[in-house]
Protein backbone atom coordinates (compact mmCIF):
# COMPACT_ATOMS: atom_id res chain seq x y z
CA UNK A 1 0.00 0.00 0.00
CA UNK A 2 0.86 3.66 -0.32
CA UNK A 3 -0.85 6.27 1.16
CA UNK A 4 -0.36 9.92 -0.54
CA UNK A 5 -1.37 13.20 0.81
CA UNK A 6 -1.71 16.53 -0.98
CA UNK A 7 -1.34 20.01 0.28
CA UNK A 8 -0.83 23.32 -1.19
CA UNK A 9 -3.82 23.89 -2.41
CA UNK A 10 -5.65 27.69 -2.04
CA UNK A 11 -7.17 30.32 -3.83
CA UNK A 12 -5.31 32.57 -5.96
CA UNK A 13 -5.77 35.15 -8.44
CA UNK A 14 -5.34 34.82 -12.29
CA UNK A 15 -1.73 34.83 -13.53
CA UNK A 16 -0.64 33.72 -9.99
CA UNK A 17 1.33 30.97 -8.89
CA UNK A 18 0.88 27.88 -6.86
CA UNK A 19 2.53 24.54 -5.42
CA UNK A 20 1.51 21.38 -4.99
CA UNK A 21 2.87 18.91 -2.75
CA UNK A 22 2.25 15.14 -2.55
CA UNK A 23 3.77 13.28 0.70
CA UNK A 24 3.89 9.44 -0.17
CA UNK A 25 4.07 6.85 2.39
CA UNK A 26 3.92 3.09 2.70
CA UNK A 27 6.01 0.71 -0.04
CA UNK A 28 9.48 2.52 -1.57
CA UNK A 29 8.43 6.00 -3.26
CA UNK A 30 10.77 5.58 -5.45
CA UNK A 31 9.82 2.25 -7.74
CA UNK A 32 6.19 3.96 -8.32
CA UNK A 33 5.72 6.93 -11.20
CA UNK A 34 3.83 9.35 -9.75
CA UNK A 35 0.90 11.14 -11.95
CA UNK A 36 -1.10 14.19 -11.49
CA UNK A 37 -4.59 14.81 -12.57
CA UNK A 38 -7.53 17.22 -12.01
CA UNK A 39 -11.14 17.22 -11.88
CA UNK A 40 -13.41 20.40 -11.82
CA UNK A 41 -16.90 20.49 -11.04
CA UNK A 42 -19.04 18.30 -13.63
CA UNK A 43 -16.41 17.73 -15.34
CA UNK A 44 -14.38 14.09 -15.54
CA UNK A 45 -11.05 13.69 -14.40
CA UNK A 46 -8.18 15.05 -16.28
CA UNK A 47 -4.86 14.16 -16.89
CA UNK A 48 -2.18 17.01 -15.96
CA UNK A 49 1.06 15.71 -15.94
CA UNK A 50 3.21 12.74 -14.79
CA UNK A 51 6.96 11.83 -13.68
CA UNK A 52 8.86 8.82 -13.81
CA UNK A 53 10.64 7.30 -11.24
CA UNK A 54 13.93 8.51 -11.18
CA UNK A 55 12.19 12.07 -12.58
CA UNK A 56 14.10 11.40 -16.17
CA UNK A 57 11.18 11.59 -17.76
CA UNK A 58 7.66 13.66 -17.43
CA UNK A 59 4.83 14.44 -19.57
CA UNK A 60 1.50 17.15 -19.74
CA UNK A 61 -1.22 17.70 -21.24
CA UNK A 62 -1.27 20.51 -23.54
CA UNK A 63 -3.14 22.91 -21.87
CA UNK A 64 -0.56 23.30 -19.09
CA UNK A 65 2.54 22.21 -20.87
CA UNK A 66 5.07 25.51 -20.42
CA UNK A 67 2.93 26.42 -17.10
CA UNK A 68 2.84 23.45 -14.90
CA UNK A 69 6.44 21.73 -13.58
CA UNK A 70 6.62 18.11 -12.13
CA UNK A 71 9.28 17.04 -9.76
CA UNK A 72 9.94 14.77 -6.94
CA UNK A 73 12.47 14.10 -4.05
CA UNK A 74 12.91 10.39 -3.57
CA UNK A 75 14.97 10.96 -0.66
CA UNK A 76 11.83 12.82 1.09
CA UNK A 77 9.35 10.81 -0.29
CA UNK A 78 7.90 13.82 -2.47
CA UNK A 79 6.44 14.96 -5.40
CA UNK A 80 5.60 18.52 -6.79
CA UNK A 81 3.69 20.27 -8.90
CA UNK A 82 4.89 23.62 -9.36
CA UNK A 83 1.68 25.92 -11.05
CA UNK A 84 2.39 28.99 -12.65
CA UNK A 85 0.14 31.67 -14.88
CA UNK A 86 -2.41 29.89 -13.67
CA UNK A 87 -5.83 30.53 -15.37
CA UNK A 88 -9.65 30.39 -14.08
CA UNK A 89 -10.30 27.18 -16.11
CA UNK A 90 -7.52 25.12 -13.86
CA UNK A 91 -9.67 25.52 -11.32
CA UNK A 92 -10.48 22.14 -10.07
CA UNK A 93 -9.61 19.30 -7.00
CA UNK A 94 -6.12 18.62 -7.76
CA UNK A 95 -5.20 14.91 -7.12
CA UNK A 96 -2.21 12.81 -7.30
CA UNK A 97 -1.34 8.90 -7.80
CA UNK A 98 1.26 6.47 -7.72
CA UNK A 99 1.69 3.72 -10.15
CA UNK A 100 4.13 0.79 -10.02
CA UNK A 101 5.13 1.23 -13.48
CA UNK A 102 6.32 3.72 -16.08
CA UNK A 103 4.09 7.02 -16.31
CA UNK A 104 1.10 7.14 -18.24
CA UNK A 105 -1.49 9.51 -18.81
CA UNK A 106 -4.04 7.21 -18.17
CA UNK A 107 -6.16 7.11 -14.95
CA UNK A 108 -7.58 3.50 -14.65
CA UNK A 109 -3.60 2.96 -14.61
CA UNK A 110 -2.70 4.38 -11.43
CA UNK A 111 -3.10 2.09 -8.19
CA UNK A 112 -3.27 5.05 -5.29
CA UNK A 113 -4.76 8.08 -5.02
CA UNK A 114 -4.66 11.22 -2.78
CA UNK A 115 -7.81 13.11 -1.42
CA UNK A 116 -7.39 15.73 -3.61
CA UNK A 117 -6.61 19.38 -2.88
CA UNK A 118 -8.47 22.38 -4.33
CA UNK A 119 -6.68 24.84 -6.54
CA UNK A 120 -9.68 27.86 -6.95
CA UNK A 121 -7.93 30.57 -9.52
CA UNK A 122 -9.83 34.00 -9.83
CA UNK A 123 -10.45 36.42 -12.69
Amino acid sequence: QVQLVESGGGLVQAGGSLRLSCAASGRTFSNYAMGWFRQAPGKEREFVGAISWSAGSTAYADSVKGRFTISRDNAKNLVYLQMNSLKPEDTAVYYCAARAGILSSRSDLYDYWGQGTQVTVSS
